[in-house]
């Protein structure tokens, strides 16, 4: 077992966890928000989210449904919804999801399968610390197309799945108007400016 720390945000690794034991562990956390779980073919990484974590994540989430609501755009937000696949060994708890391409797909559903449901079509991944186990491959095997993902530097990049790996992309698969430049300068502005100012910012931007 590792445990990795910082004064705010803990992350702990265990070695040689089976499919049978992280599925018990999900179901006995079924009820509660934290921790996250990943899991990679008997490696298990829980994560409990520091403030800072959880406050940059739901600022994005926020500015999708935004940036949706303004271009009339219909999304499902699934949050941190577990996602798991026995036949590849892997689950993994985004920090954010949302359902827009394949939105109808999954109309009505409370319970996914991967196995026969599309992945989201966009994962918001918030790593303020330096990850423990590497995420992407295991979103790529799952199929989710697109990934924003801000790291504890303050720098977001967007993802794009091409041809199996994930890419570095300079805007959007889901909201073609939204490049990374602009994402993390809201971010950014997030963090100094009252929510409400914020919000009428962020409208006007897209308006115009």
């Amino acid at each position: 077992m590792v445990s990795v720390l910082n004064p705010t945000e803990q992350k702990i690794i265990l070695i040689g966890v089976s499919w049978e034991t992280y599925e018990h562990l999900l179901d006995d956390l079924s009820d509660s928000g934290s921790p996250r779980l990943t899991y990679d073919r008997g490696t298990l990484e829980i994560m409990s989210p520091s403030a800072e974590h959880e406050e940059i994540n739901r600022t994005i989430a926020l500015l999708v449904e935004v940036l949706a609501e303004e271009l009339g755009v219909d999304i499902r937000n699934l949050g941190s919804t577990t996602f798991r696949r026995e036949d590849i060994e892997r689950g993994f708890e985004p920090d954010s999801c949302f359902y827009i391409k394949h939105l109808d797909e999954i109309e009505g559903k409370t319970q996914l399968d991967l196995a026969v449901d599309p992945p989201p079509d966009l994962v918001v991944e918030i790593d303020v610390t330096s990850p423990s186990i590497d995420k992407l491959p295991i979103y790529a095997l799952a199929g989710v197309p697109e990934i924003w993902r801000y790291d504890g530097d303050g720098e977001l990049v967007i993802y794009m799945l091409l041809a199996g790996e994930y890419q570095q992309s300079d805007a959007s698969l889901a909201f073609p108007l939204m490049t990374g430049a602009t994402l993390i300068s809201f971010i950014r502005e997030s963090r100094s400016m009252r929510r409400t100012a914020w919000l009428r910012k962020l409208r006007g931007w897209i308006r115009a």
